[in-house]
C-alpha cells in the first residue's frame, strides 16, 4: 500500500519516532489502520488528513507483550479481559498474548479456546492472541489448536500451582515437543526442574532469604540444560519463559552458537527489583522462578545487551489481595506490572546507558517476531499497524496503586518513582487512552499466521 494508492487520514509527527533505522524527527503517515509513510518531520500535511504533533515526546511502537495471564474466564476475581487490556492500553502496550492458565476452562482443546474467546471478544481494549496449553493427556489436542490459531504451547516441567495444568514430566515432555514440531509449532516452557525443587529446602515464613533457598538457580539450570538436550535431539523450536538465573547463560549461549531454535525472555520484575530489597511478609514481590540478587541482575541487562536474552515480557500474573499472605511459601507467586512495564524497564535502561531503540527492540520488535507477528507489529514502517505509544521519557511519577487500571492493585512497584510517561496510546490509528481517559473497546482476537 503506497500513499498514492489511499488517501491519507492520519499525520503522527514528532522530533523522536523511534524506528527500525534509529530515532529521528519524523511524520508518521497513516491509512486504513496501516502506516503508509514515514516523511520528514517537516512534510507537507496531505489535504484532508489530520495531524497530531507530540513535540518532544517520543513516538514509539505499540508495545507487544506476549506473557500476560488474563485469567478469563474462570478467575476474573484476578483480572480479565477489560481490566488487563485497559492497564496493558495505559501502559502502552496494544497487543498481548494470553497464557492458557490460570482461566477456566485452560485453553487446551479447541473448544475451550472458543469458550475463551468469546468472552474476550467484546472486551478487549488492545489486541488479543492466544497460547494454547500442553498437559500429559492432551497430545491429540495440539494439533487442532495449532490449526485454530493459537501461536504455540505452554508447558511447565514442575507443579504449575493451580490443579487443572499439570506439568509434563520427561516422557510427556518429549511425546509434546515432538508432536509440535511436527507440524512447525512453538513449545514454550516454565523452566523449573522438579527434582532440583524437591531437595531444596522447604522454608515458609515472612523473610525472603528464606523463600529464595526455596527456588534455587540450580533448578533453572538443570531444567534449561534438559529441555536443551531434548530439543537437540527432535529439532524442536522452543522458547524459555521469564528467566531469573543468570548461571543458565553460558548454557544457553552455547546452544544458540550451535543452532538450537531456543528464544529466551526474562521480565521486569528480573532488571528492577532485587531479592535485597524485598522487605519481610512483602509477597507482592513472589514470582516463581523468583526475584534475584543485585548481581544476577546485572549480567541479565548483559545477556539482554548481547542478545543470549531476546525480549522482555510482563508474566503478569496478578490474584486477589487475599491470597498474597505475609507467608511466602503460601502466598500466590505471580508479579502485577502489566500496565508498569514499559516505565519500568526504561527507567531501568536510561540508567544503565541503554537507549528507547534498546527498550523498542526488546519488548515490541523481538516478542512481535517470537509470535510470527513481526509483518504487522512491533516497528513504526510501512505496511505495519499503526499502533503506537507516546511516551515522555524524561517525565516522572511516583506509582500509585489506586491510580492503576489492574482488578486487583496490589503492586511491588508501588511508591517507586519511575521515568516515561506514557501520554496516550493508539491502536490501528485510533487514540485508545490519553490522560486516563479510554474509548470503547476496539481490539481484535489475532491467530497465528498460518
Amino acid at each position: 500500500m503506497s500513499d498514492a494508492e489511499v488517501q491519507i487520514e492520519l499525520v503522527l509527527r514528532s522530533t523522536r519516532v523511534v524506528t527500525p533505522e534509529g530515532t529521528r524527527p519524523a511524520s508518521v503517515a497513516v491509512a486504513q489502520g496501516k502506516i503508509v509513510a514515514v516523511l520528514a518531520h517537516d512534510a507537507e500535511v496531505p489535504a484532508g488528513a489530520r495531524l497530531e504533533d507530540f513535540g518532544d515526546d517520543a513516538l514509539l511502537p505499540g508495545i507487544v507483550d506476549t506473557h500476560v495471564h488474563v485469567n478469563d474466564p474462570g478467575r476474573t476475581e484476578w483480572e480479565g479481559f477489560w481490566t488487563a487490556t485497559r492497564a496493558a492500553a495505559a501502559g502502552g502496550i496494544t497487543t498481548l498474548v494470553d497464557m492458557p492458565l490460570n482461566s477456566l476452562p485452560p485453553t487446551t482443546t479447541v473448544d475451550n479456546l472458543r469458550t475463551k474467546k468469546d468472552v474476550a471478544a467484546s472486551k478487549a481494549h488492545i489486541d488479543v492472541g492466544f497460547w494454547g496449553g500442553a498437559l500429559p493427556d492432551n497430545v491429540k489436542d495440539l494439533r487442532p489448536l495449532h490449526d485454530a490459531g493459537v501461536f504455540g504451547f505452554k508447558c511447565f516441567l514442575s507443579p504449575s500451582g493451580v490443579d487443572e495444568f499439570p506439568h509434563l514430566d520427561a516422557d510427556r515432555l518429549t511425546a509434546s515437543m515432538a508432536e509440535i514440531a511436527g507440524f512447525g509449532g512453538l513449545l514454550i516452557v516454565h523452566a523449573e526442574d522438579p527434582h532440583e525443587l524437591d531437595v531444596a529446602p522447604h522454608n515458609s515464613g515472612p523473610k525472603y532469604g528464606d523463600y529464595l533457598a526455596t527456588r534455587p538457580r540450580a533448578s533453572e539450570d538443570v531444567a534449561i540444560k534438559g529441555l536443551i538436550d531434548t530439543a537437540k535431539r527432535i529439532g524442536a523450536r522452543i522458547h524459555i519463559l521469564h528467566l531469573s538465573s543468570s548461571d543458565a547463560l553460558p548454557l544457553i549461549a552455547a546452544a544458540k552458537a550451535e543452532g538450537v531454535e531456543l528464544t529466551v525472555e526474562t521480565c521486569p520484575h528480573y532488571l528492577t527489583l532485587t531479592a535485597e530489597e524485598v522487605p519481610d511478609g512483602a509477597s507482592e514481590f513472589k514470582c516463581c522462578p523468583p526475584i534475584r540478587e543485585a548481581a544476577n541482575q546485572d549480567l541479565l541487562w548483559q545477556a539482554l545487551a548481547d542478545g543470549t536474552i531476546d525480549c522482555i515480557v510482563t508474566d503478569h500474573s496478578p490474584s486477589t489481595a487475599d491470597l498474597k499472605t505475609d507467608d511466602f511459601a503460601t502466598a500466590w507467586g505471580g508479579i502485577s506490572g502489566l500496565q508498569l512495564s514499559l516505565s519500568a524497564i526504561w527507567t531501568a535502561a536510561r540508567s544503565r546507558g541503554y537507549s528507547l531503540e534498546d527498550v523498542v527492540r526488546w519488548m515490541s520488535e523481538r516478542t512481535s517476531k517470537l509470535v510470527g507477528l513481526d509483518d504487522r507489529k512491533g516497528a513504526i514502517a510501512v505496511g505495519r499497524d499503526a499502533d503506537f505509544a507516546v511516551l515522555a521519557p524524561e517525565d516522572t511519577f511516583s506509582v500509585d496503586p489506586a491510580a492503576l487500571q489492574h482488578r486487583n492493585r496490589v503492586t511491588a512497584y508501588a511508591g517507586k518513582t519511575l521515568h516515561g510517561v506514557v501520554r496516550s496510546t493508539w491502536l490501528r490509528g485510533e487514540r485508545i487512552v490519553a490522560d486516563g481517559e479510554f474509548t470503547a473497546p476496539q481490539g481484535q482476537l489475532l491467530e497465528r499466521n498460518k
